[in-house]
């Protein structure tokens, strides 16, 4: 499988990229990595240095994937934070080459907009594109609640507000959705959810809140659920690989007290979970 995967970069820790591209790689991936930014660190520390890349630069690479004649071969495209409009109209440029030439290659697209208690943290005029443009060109999403309440203009407090989003969010365009950090009213207080949609039907995992915060989780989540997606196309086999091994980082990073996630050091939570969780049908 290969898959092409649009996202930011840093050089030390591990975001974008730096997150998703190695466990792709630990499940037997062949990823092409194109950044939309190459950073020294997360902006989570609050300097850093580095530079943003355009949409031709975006575009000027995707042209010399195909120029080796190769783009038919990739089996998908995932995005993530997107820097500018440019930038995203680069990546949906990318995508409709990839389906030209492979017409059942998949689109994941994360929906990278805000979270609760930050609100929106994107510039001006991501999240209308996300909505209206990226969403609607996906196959895949894998919005945080926070995100899956603007693109559907709901308020989920219940598993049943949460199903109706997803179903309307749907309606947009992607027929697969994931739901990541999900607490609605029947979420115990000391666990936190994982919901996916597809066909109607859905599935939630719930695993034991950890304390700890860190960056890059999202884009680790979304790189392995799009694979397992892939791979058995079914939603809720890919829910349950991929909360297992995100669970495993997560809670490894937590014990070593690391601010950036152990993406290296637990590299074996990607093809061999410690912890299982169901994905019960809900």
């Amino acid at each position: 499988m290969n898959i092409l995967s649009i996202q930011s970069h840093v050089a030390y820790g591990h975001v974008g990229n730096a997150s998703a591209v190695f466990p792709m790689q630990r499940l037997g991936v062949e990823v092409w990595p194109i950044h939309t930014v190459q950073f020294s660190n997360h902006t989570g520390y609050g300097s850093w240095k580095g530079r943003v890349f355009d949409g031709p630069a975006i575009e000027d690479l995707v042209e010399g994937i195909a120029e080796r004649g190769v783009l038919g071969r990739c089996n998908g495209v995932l995005s993530g934070y997107m820097g500018s409009a440019d930038i995203g109209n680069a990546i949906l440029s990318a995508v409709a080459r990839v389906r030209t030439l492979n017409p059942e290659a998949l689109y994941c697209c994360d929906p990278v907009i805000g979270d609760v208690g930050r609100g929106i943290f994107v510039r001006p005029g991501i999240p209308e594109f996300m909505r209206d443009q990226a969403i609607p060109a996906a196959d895949i999403i894998t919005p945080n609640q926070f995100e899956l309440d603007y693109l559907s203009g709901l308020a989920t407090k219940t598993l049943a507000d949460l199903k109706q989003a997803v179903a309307a969010v749907q309606g947009m365009g992607p027929k697969v959705i994931l739901v990541t950090s999900v607490e609605t009213q029947e979420t115990p207080s000391d666990s936190v959810d994982l919901v996916a949609g597809e066909s109607g039907r859905f599935w939630r995992v719930r695993t034991p809140k950890l304390s700890l915060s860190v960056n890059g989780a999202g884009d680790a989540i979304a790189a392995l659920f799009f694979v397992h997606y892939a791979r058995s196309r079914s939603a809720a086999t890919a829910l349950a690989e991929a909360s297992a091994s995100v669970y495993g980082l997560l809670k490894r990073t937590e014990e070593a007290g690391s601010r950036e996630i152990l993406t290296i050091a637990a590299q074996n939570e990607f093809v061999s979970p410690t912890y299982r969780f169901d994905a019960e049908e809900v």
